[in-house]
């Protein structure tokens, strides 16, 4: 994980050049006897190497437009012979023979339902010219006429905008595809608050040469006095072009904090035969005491509320949280029976928490989605982790804790002999669901192969590249498997948890020093790619998805925290669900950022001067994991997302127990001595973040362990490596990283100091036996 100050500003642009051939023609049946008809829409990005030749991406969607298909093969024609395919295709296995290209569909994308559609292409070189294909046929039936131009559609890059009362925001526009003469695309507001306007950019300009360049349209909305988030619709279309619509929201300021109640959470499982709890506190401080009650309502009359149905909130203990227990009775039915419990108060805005029962007689099906999946469930332990763990000295104490599987390339996705894949490890995960009797299991898989990917690093580069398609392959030969996989009905009664791409948006807020980051940023890839997978992982009700927010000693200071919640919030909102894809965020991925320091705060003083202040702290406005995360969730829920976003942070290896450790606060009177004395966390420096020595494992997996916080998980998995400590060759796009060299002074990032890294390192994901040992040995809490 890095650590950059700097304060940075993100933009979306997208590129892309695209012809359409289109038709229908029903008749010849293809060998499953389906009547065979499509829509090809065929696009290539060339570009000229030396006078005459050069080389295209060609990317391709096929839509079935007849009856469902259990395979296809689609074929056309180049119209030079110069025109050739390279062996580099992705979404189907490619062949030339001649100008004939011919590309059949793989393992997972073979079936397709009527309007169903699949992304393909491949890269190629041409010499002489680089014409469009005139004809296209699936499973032997011509599916086209012409390769000519369809009318261009205007392309945002966001479909809904939030812009703070007295302020602006923006989003960009271009076409889809060039146009036969110039263009005017007008952004008009046609509905809603007329307090939201055009700035800037409501008449543009689009050529035959500049289709594809976005252009920036700015909405202000104006200062006004009342309390409404008030919205519009504008519209961004022209003559000649299809419109579309972007939905605004004003970001209202003068709104005052409600008076009403806040419930954590808001959906509870209740095993059988037992118990589970939600916390109630005050939004606001009340002048006189308030007593707050929860009252069964409607539904299965075998949950009720045991205890805290009445609680009593002053002046002084308004914001404290307080505990409802809910109880399930133990019965004979095999039913999982829901009831609405209704927590209220005189004058304030009551709230409704949805009870579960988790029964214990049946197949023990969790039910629909939960508030926080962890509630009352157990962990995924991966068997080949398990194994791994278990053979190091004293690892059997750990090695059933449940970590996270980690797809970090495409070919970990279907696995081989002798590594597991992901459908390898979902039926795992059923068998030890069927074990677990009624207790619902909770799986973690990490999405981690955006392009570009660890754009500010070396140890973790992925195998993708923005330049070489890098995007469309993620999203067809990554994302798409994966929801295939998690989408099949063995698999529903998982809760299958999504952690998306770690290190991916912290990135554009703090790196764009880096080429490989501007590159992500100027191109919208990073941004494109986490809403892609954000829209196809929330479209499957039992998978949930929580974003990676880098750590404390990389966004907190004010120049990063508040655009990274600017960025995570435009993010999140221009996916289909908006702010309801995401479940929450996670904090510390594979990272050793401790939870708590216990022994100072942010605002603890040492002979007159802040901690902040501190070499350490370095005018950070947080010092550890639990505050950043608590702090960061009410900026994001302030910001627009719901009330119950949840937190996790993984403790894997920020334990940092040991000899090491301190047993309480230092008594030095000198600033920078009683904090290096004082924290636990014994890193050299806070950017430090490979293979670090003296490290330990730390808390062990817990749901709910504090206010906001959904659970403590290991996502990364104690003993696996963060990258080489010297360059090793390797398949996988993963490079040397000084960082992670013991003997490098490190950069400016560390502010040039040792890397803390331990020697002997193998590559990032590959069993690390002397790290393990060391977690193991200064385990905090200590391993029993």
């Amino acid at each position: 994980m890095r650590l950059l100050r700097g304060l940075r500003k993100w933009a979306v642009t997208v590129t892309a050049a695209s012809v359409a051939a289109l038709g229908l023609v029903v008749g010849q049946g293809t060998a499953a006897n389906a009547a065979a008809a499509c829509d090809v829409t065929y696009s290539a990005n060339s570009w000229t190497s030396s006078p005459g030749q050069g080389g295209f991406t060609a990317s391709i969607t096929l839509k079935n437009t007849g009856d469902p298909l259990t395979s296809w093969t689609l074929a056309f024609d180049y119209p030079a012979t110069g025109q050739k395919y390279t062996p580099t295709g992705w979404g189907a296995n490619w062949s030339q023979n001649n100008t004939r290209v011919t590309g059949t569909n793989l393992s997972y994308n073979g079936s397709l339902a009527t309007g169903a559609s699949v992304s393909i292409g491949f890269n190629g070189t041409w010499t002489g010219s680089n014409a469009n294909p005139t004809s296209f046929s699936v499973n032997g039936v011509t599916c086209g006429g012409g390769g000519n131009p369809t009318t261009p559609s205007v392309v945002t890059s966001a479909s809904s905008v939030a812009v703070n009362e007295g302020g602006t925001a923006t989003f960009t526009t271009r076409l889809s595809s060039a146009p036969s003469s110039n263009v005017t695309v007008t952004t008009t507001r046609t509905s809603g608050d007329t307090d939201l306007s055009v700035s800037s950019g409501g008449s543009l300009t689009f050529t035959p040469s500049n289709w594809n360049t976005a252009q920036t349209v700015t909405l202000a909305a104006a200062q006004d006095s009342d309390t409404t988030a008030g919205t519009a619709v504008f519209t961004v279309g022209g003559t000649g072009v299809t419109p579309t619509t972007v939905n605004a929201t004003e970001v209202d300021d003068d709104a005052t904090v409600e008076q009403s109640i806040i419930v954590t959470p808001t959906s509870v499982t209740v095993p059988e035969g037992s118990t589970a709890t939600y916390t109630v506190r005050l939004a606001a401080q009340p002048t006189s005491n308030v007593v707050v009650t929860s009252t069964a309502g409607s539904g299965d009359t075998n949950i009720t509320v045991s205890s805290g149905a009445s609680l009593t909130f002053t002046p002084s203990n308004w914001n404290t949280p307080q505990t409802v227990t809910l109880a399930a009775a133990q019965d004979s039915d095999q039913a999982n029976g829901t009831r609405t419990i209704t927590v209220a108060s005189t004058g304030l805005t009551a709230r409704t928490v949805t009870a579960t029962e988790a029964d214990d007689d049946g197949t023990g099906n969790p039910g629909g989605h939960v508030e926080n999946p962890y509630a009352g469930a157990s962990g995924y332990v991966n068997p080949e982790w398990r194994a791994k763990a278990a053979a190091e000295p004293g690892g059997s104490a750990v090695a059933n804790t449940s970590t996270a599987v980690w797809m970090d390339r495409i070919a970990a996705i279907a696995g081989s002999s002798s590594v597991m894949g992901l459908r390898a490890h979902l039926d795992e995960a059923v068998r030890q669901d069927a074990a677990n009797g009624s207790t619902p299991l909770a799986f973690q898989v990490v999405i981690y192969n955006l392009p570009n990917r660890d754009c500010s690093a070396l140890a973790s580069s992925g195998e993708l590249l923005i330049a070489e398609n890098g995007l469309n392959r993620y999203k067809t030969e990554y994302i798409d498997p994966i929801t295939a996989i998690l989408s099949e009905p063995a698999y529903n009664n998982l809760r299958i948890v999504t952690i998306i791409e770690p290190d991916s948006l912290p990135n554009l807020v703090t790196n764009l020093s880096f080429a490989k980051c501007a590159e992500a940023n100027s191109t919208g890839a990073y941004v494109q790619g986490v809403q892609y997978a954000l829209n196809k992982l929330h479209a499957r009700s039992n998978v949930y998805t929580y974003i990676d927010a880098a750590h404390h000693a990389w966004l907190g200071w004010d120049s990063n925290f508040n655009p990274s919640v600017n960025l995570f919030y435009n993010t999140v909102a221009g996916t289909t669900a908006g702010v309801d894809s995401v479940d929450g965020f996670i904090v510390n991925t594979a990272n050793y950022s401790v939870t708590t320091e216990p022994y100072f705060t942010v605002n603890s003083t040492v002979n007159g001067q802040q901690v902040r202040q501190s070499n350490w702290v370095d005018w950070n406005y947080y010092i550890d994991e639990q505050t950043f995360a608590v702090a960061l969730r009410n900026a994001l829920i302030g910001k627009g997302f719901r009330q119950g976003l949840g937190m996790l942070i993984d403790t894997s290896r920020n334990g940092w127990g040991g000899s090491a450790r301190p047993s309480g606060p230092s008594t030095s009177t000198v600033l920078n001595e009683f904090v290096d004395q004082s924290r636990v966390d014994r890193r050299i420096h806070a950017g430090n973040w490979c293979n670090q020595s003296g490290a330990g494992l730390g808390a062990r997996p817990t749901a709910n362990p504090a206010a906001g916080l959904d659970a403590y998980v290991w996502v990364k998995p104690p003993g696996e490596s963060d990258g080489a400590s010297k360059d090793i060759e390797n398949d996988e796009g993963k490079k040397f990283d000084r960082m992670c060299d013991p003997t490098y002074h490190g950069n400016d990032l560390n502010k040039n100091n040792l890397t803390g890294a331990l020697p002997d390192a193998p590559l990032s994901g590959k069993w690390f036996s002397a790290q393990f040992r060391q977690l193991l040995q200064n385990a905090y809490p200590p391993v029993n």
